[in-house]
């Protein structure tokens, strides 16, 4: 069945794994998250090691090492890390980027373009502290 609206599994494991990251107090390795997460170790580590070169993360070697948030949980927004992941979001008028359109109006009218941006305000908005600290 299609789903209109998904996000990639690169960006929910990036997601989770922050949230499960910013619980923590020590070091969390790759292998425990992968297994929580019920995830491929290897894909989970690509999408980490991203995270890392945006300085979300650092990761620390050995065997008491693992990923730890690399700023504090008020600095780091759902639209960050989604970002960091997918590259950024631009919202445009067209949903097919096409600067010429057959029609006199949009087949979606406007309905991509809006969603776009309701999506993108509602990350933006959306720290780790606030997910963390917020029960509903």
């Amino acid at each position: 069945m299609s789903k209109l609206v998904q996000l990639s599994e690169a960006a929910s494991l990036g997601l989770h794994a922050m949230v499960l990251i910013a619980q923590s107090d020590v070091h969390v390795n790759v292998n425990t998250l992968a297994k929580r997460m019920g995830a491929s170790r290897n894909h989970l580590a690509k999408v980490l090691q991203q995270l890392v070169k945006y300085n979300f993360l650092k990761s620390v070697r050995g065997p008491s090492g693992g990923f730890i948030l690399n700023k504090h949980t008020t600095e780091i927004t759902i639209l960050d890390i989604y970002e960091a992941i997918e590259g950024r979001i631009d919202i445009h008028e067209c949903p097919l980027d096409r600067k010429i359109c057959p029609f006199n109006k949009c087949l979606m009218g406007g309905l991509i373009k809006d969603v776009t941006y309701q999506f993108k305000e509602y990350f933006q908005e959306q720290t780790l502290d606030k997910f963390l600290n917020d029960p509903n």
